[in-house]
């Protein structure tokens, strides 16, 4: 049994559909029960569990031999670095004495050590967790994942404008879920021996403008790309509903995306989804 954290969302639904559509048992743990009717219908079992009960995490566990781990995003209008910290931890100590034979955790470009940088230091601590536990396990560290740009349709189908804190001609490594999906469940899948660090990212490298002129051809209007100054981003966060701290985090976060160095090519996992491919099924999903 492959248990699924997160599977209600991007990634984790595209881990569980693929496992799923291979003839694997998948259990989804769910922070309601609204899904359950959907995931019954395609073959899953769903438990409900708040991750933060980590007894009632750590019976979930038992059910499986396989885990795919990804820490819940925290609530922006929290300080989410102390509340994904607080998950990660019910989780990790969730694993302990659980009987799982492998893990596969979802990171991310850029994870490194350091405090108020959200994902980057979150993940990273993740990894080094891990790392200092018995069970394999393997990391997959994703790009920038291209259903962050979600949100951006409704403005670019109403008023013909995309935002973005990165310079519109920034060059990004992205990458779509349905990708890390069919990472994912082929390291799930794979002898417990199998381990390492898993690098992964789409077929090419996109910038926002990229963005705005794949909206512009499905759309089949013109859509511009509105850049937010860097002075301004804390601001425009906080007006979004950020507290005051993760804004911080996440401005932090961006400055430090902007100026990473990326993994070799050679060390990466390409996706076949394409950005133009994936907004065009975006939008055309909401039709």
């Amino acid at each position: 049994m492959h248990i699924i954290l997160g599977g209600n969302g991007h990634v984790g639904s595209a881990v569980a559909q693929t496992l799923l559509s291979q003839g694997e048992p998948v259990t989804i743990v769910s922070r309601s029960c609204a899904s359950i009717p959907k995931w019954h219908k395609r073959g899953a079992m769903v438990e409900v569990v708040d991750v933060h009960n980590t007894v009632e995490l750590r019976r979930v566990f038992a059910l499986g031999k396989r885990l795919f781990l990804l820490n819940p995003p925290a609530d922006p209008a929290t300080d989410t670095d102390v509340e994904e910290r607080k998950s990660l931890a019910s989780i990790l100590e969730a694993i302990t004495d659980s009987g799982l034979e492998k893990i596969v955790a979802e990171s991310t470009y850029g994870a490194q050590p350091g405090s108020q940088i959200g994902d980057l230091g979150v993940l990273y601590e993740m990894e080094q967790q891990l790392a200092a536990q018995s069970i394999p396990f393997s990391i997959i560290r994703a790009a920038y994942y291209m259903s962050n740009w979600d949100f951006s349709l409704q403005s670019a189908k109403q008023d013909g404008v995309i935002y973005t804190f990165f310079p519109t001609d920034f060059a990004l490594p992205m990458v779509a879920p349905r990708d890390i999906g069919q990472l994912a469940a082929r390291l799930m899948k794979q002898p417990i021996e199998n381990t390492g660090l898993h690098n992964i990212e789409g077929p090419e490298r996109y910038s926002s403008l990229n963005v705005a002129q794949a909206f512009a051809k499905v759309l089949l209007k013109p859509v511009k790309v509105m850049e937010t100054p860097r002075h301004q981003w804390i601001k425009t966060m906080q007006n979004m509903g950020f507290s005051n701290s993760a804004a911080a985090s996440f401005s932090n976060m961006t400055t430090l995306a902007l100026e990473a160095e990326m993994p070799p090519r050679d060390l990466v996992t390409r996706g076949v989804v394409s950005l133009e491919s994936y907004i065009a099924e975006l939008a055309h999903s909401v039709v």
